[in-house]
């Protein structure tokens, strides 16, 4: 299973913000700070803030900030809304729309041990030393 460059630079964004929060960052500083086209980033956080993980305020002094403190904020959550759901592999067997395909538990498994895994690392655990 391989991410994106949606999801790395998602994260890298995500991880900058949680070292900052609460205060408020513009998408420059962080584009500056990450080396990520800041092009790229508004996509990036047009996804993240549709499903309330980013908040922002315009003005002079506005940016962006996470939704929540980085210890309720999950890797997973990031992964899932800039990839879409976690599946490493789809089975194209017809067996499988008869749920006889065995292969298809190995896939299913894999999917619930990779969602676990994203799901319980925090922000807060990535910017701890």
């Amino acid at each position: 299973m391989k991410f994106s460059s949606k999801a790395e630079y998602g994260l890298r964004a995500m991880v900058f913000l949680a070292k900052e929060y609460p205060y408020l960052r513009s998408i420059t500083e962080i584009s500056l700070e990450e080396n990520i086209s800041a092009k790229y980033l508004e996509q990036i956080f047009i996804q993240l803030k549709k499903n309330d993980l980013i908040v922002s305020q315009k003005g002079k002094s506005g940016g962006y900030t996470l939704s929540r403190k980085p210890d309720q904020i999950s890797v997973g959550e990031i992964v899932e809304t800039l990839e879409g759901k976690i599946e490493p592999t789809k089975c194209y067997s017809a067996q499988c729309e008869n749920s006889t395909c065995a292969s298809k538990k190995v896939w299913v498994k894999l999917s619930q041990e990779i969602k676990k895994t994203l799901d319980n690392i925090k922000l807060s655990d990535l910017i701890s030393n």
